[in-house]
């Protein structure tokens, strides 16, 4: 065994009893590196990643591989998704070099960190056009030895490069791009067109395969929709929502969705299921739903809440990371069918009917088995089986719990049940979302025990407000970065709004305070991914755009801007929208990679509102002003009379609940039902 003994993360227990003499991103190993004088390789991974898996086999397993990392480098293995940091690094150093990237990412690197050289996946023998992984580390270790001067050469150009790569973005000129300056409908407009570049229109989401479901980009969609009444916006959103949920990606028998699909049909996912994606499409699904209140995705919400409930939820109530593609080392093993075992399972006719539906062949429709998805809606198919809808239901529903009970008989894909801060508290959101939409109480419980889990275990000092990044085991560890404060500060938020609790809104402000004091760069106006404090890595970056998750930068505009109202603090509005104003042209340019930003764009454009619910029965008006989608508005509530928060001050009327509309700055006469209320809503000038 190595040093990963002593870790907690899934993925590097993986390779804990690997000949190769890994160590963890600890001081000891930089330590050692400097004293031998020996380069640095950091291997970086996840313990979802199927060509992880594969090199580990191929390579990291081999004793005579083994033998010559250990005798000519100091070897590091990285979860990147315990230190997202060290691989947003190295992963741009890989792109600077190759013009790609992708996992596992193998970079070596100087003894202080300066990487030099980069790559991802290399066989044990050359093939793919790659060479063996045994040439790539003897002639790294050659030029380490003996064109030294080459090496530091390369190491200092790349560090360069590096560090001056966040302001590329923030030097695009909005006037380049023949748009207006200003932040107006013509702005968001132009998002919209070039994001309708983009859509398939033949199978829903945007461009072609891989498919990855886009959450912040269909969400601009539903936002731009409501702003604007652009029915376009919307009826792709519908459609491609329709297409997820009733494809491949979706897992009808278990609920949850995969992390993308490798054709462009959302058929064939690559089977991994990430917490944050679920979360992001739960979310997405339940205020859609608020719109467009179709009981496809009401079940989908249900079905795929069950799934994280039983599945990836900790007696703690903290949400487990991800599940495996692959079970018995076969991907998409656990999920696939042959025809001939649906039809033993169920019966000659439950099986006619249930293969009917889902797809279901002799041949299979991928390798020769059968992955289950639905081509169209439940109406449209009971109408062609003469039957209706609730009979066409009631029998699925039959087949696909004698399906999921013979399914669970399966070897499951291994799941990585480490707890991650930004995960869990996208999650959390997801499910306050769901409660809003479906009014389940249960949801609402779900989030409140999950944020208040967030808030206590993962704190690393005694005031609460600075946290970790990773808990597992009893163990938490690793320093947050801005993407856990971010989406720990919306959490609060979202929470806040399903309890008005004031507790929620205090640890929002006092987390937004340590965020503005610890990450904020004064000079660009943006946060660091890192807090100053964290000094374990070779230079301090900023997220900007969207990758799989959305920027933790945009979310804190969000933030600030939501903040800003609910603590009448006019210097967090500034500071959200002197954020935006840096990032005009590259919301433009790339709208696809920064359609969080958008959205915020369209907030600060259109004119918002705010609600005060004082009274007896304040807590059930702010649930059915709830069930409608209304992105622009800020709702505060309190049963009793509450003179701490501006918009609720002076207002509380012991003898009734009085609801209160303002906007532009002005308020308008109170009114005591939530009718009045919604038609005030209506007139947003």
């Amino acid at each position: 065994m190595n040093h990963l003994i002593h870790e907690t993360s899934p993925y590097l227990l993986q390779h804990a009893h690997n000949p190769v003499d890994w160590y963890a991103w600890k001081p000891q190993a930089f330590e050692r590196a400097k004293k031998e004088d020996k380069p640095i390789l950091v291997s970086i991974g996840y313990s979802t990643c199927h060509w992880c898996h594969v090199m580990e086999r191929e390579s990291f397993e081999n004793e005579s591989v083994a033998a010559f990392m250990n005798k000519h480098f100091i070897n590091i293995k990285v979860d990147r998704e315990e230190r997202p940091d060290v691989d947003q690094i190295y992963m741009e150093a890989c792109q600077v070099i190759s013009g790609s990237g992708g996992w596992p990412l193998n970079c070596f690197l100087t003894p202080d960190g300066r990487p030099f050289y980069a790559g991802t996946y290399y066989p044990p023998e050359p093939r793919y056009n790659r060479p063996s992984w045994v040439q790539v580390l003897q002639n790294i270790s050659n030029a380490y030895q003996n064109k030294r001067d080459t090496v530091e050469e390369q190491a200092n150009r790349l560090i360069e490069i590096i560090n001056n790569s966040d302001g590329r973005l923030l030097d695009l000129e909005v006037g380049d791009l023949n748009v207006s300056t200003n932040f107006d409908a013509s702005f968001s407009e132009e998002v919209y067109f070039k994001l309708r570049e983009r859509f398939d229109r033949l199978e829903g989401g945007f461009g072609g395969a891989p498919k990855f479901p886009g959450a912040m980009s269909l969400r601009y969609l539903l936002d731009y929709h409501y702003f604007t009444g652009n029915t376009e916006a919307k009826e792709h959103l519908l459609f491609s929502l329709d297409k997820m949920v009733r494809g491949g990606i979706y897992d009808h028998l278990g609920g949850g969705f995969a992390r993308y699909t490798v054709d462009r049909a959302w058929l064939v996912p690559h089977f991994e299921k990430m917490l944050y994606d679920n979360a992001l499409l739960i979310e997405l699904l339940s205020d859609v739903y608020k719109t467009e209140p179709k009981e496809e995705y009401a079940e989908t919400i249900h079905h795929t809440l069950a799934f994280i409930q039983r599945e990836m939820t900790s007696p703690e109530g903290g949400f487990y990371a991800a599940f495996d593609a692959d079970s018995e080392g076969v991907e998409g093993k656990f999920y696939v069918w042959d025809k001939s075992e649906i039809d033993e399972i169920l019966g000659a006719e439950l099986s006619k009917l249930f293969c009917a539906v889902y797809g279901v062949s002799d041949e299979g429709n991928w390798e020769h088995k059968n992955i289950l998805n639905r081509s169209q809606g439940y109406q449209s198919t009971a109408e062609q089986l003469k039957m209706t809808e609730d009979e066409l239901k009631k029998e699925l529903q039959k087949a696909k719990k004698l399906l999921f009970a013979e399914r669970v008989k399966r070897i499951p894909p291994g799941l990585d049940d480490k707890i991650l801060l930004d995960w869990n508290a996208l999650m959390c959101s997801a499910y306050a979302a769901a409660y809003t939409a479906l009014q389940v109480p249960s949801y609402r419980e779900v989030a409140v025990k999950n944020l208040d889990f967030l808030l206590g275990r993962f704190s690393a000092d005694d005031k609460g407000s600075a946290k970790y990044h990773t808990y597992k085991d009893g163990q938490a560890q690793y320093p947050a970065f801005l993407n856990d404060y971010a989406y720990l500060i919306k959490a609060c938020l979202d929470v806040y709004q399903i309890t008005f609790s004031n507790t929620y809104l205090t640890q929002a402000s006092r987390l937004n305070e340590f965020v503005h004091t610890h990450f904020f760069d004064e000079q660009q106006d943006l946060y660091y991914f890192t807090a100053a404090s964290q000094t374990d890595i070779v230079t301090r970056k900023k997220e900007i755009y969207d990758s799989a998750t959305p920027s933790g930068n945009a979310i804190m505009v969000s933030n600030l801007m939501r903040l800003g109202i609910l603590m009448d603090a006019s210097n967090l509005t500034a500071r959200a929208n002197q954020m935006l104003s840096k990032l005009k042209g590259a919301i433009l340019a790339y709208p696809g990679s920064f359609a969080q930003w958008g959205q915020s764009v369209l907030k600060s454009t259109f004119p918002g509102a705010e609600i005060a619910i004082l009274g007896g029965e304040a807590m059930e008006r702010a649930e059915e002003i709830q069930q409608h989608y209304l992105p622009d508005t800020i709702i505060m509530a309190s049963k009793e009379a509450n003179e701490e928060y501006e918009l609720l001050k002076g207002r509380f009327d012991p003898t009734t609940t009085l609801l209160y509309l303002c906007r532009n700055y002005t308020c308008q006469r109170p009114v005591k039902r939530t009718g009045e209320l919604m038609k005030l809503l209506e007139n947003r000038t």
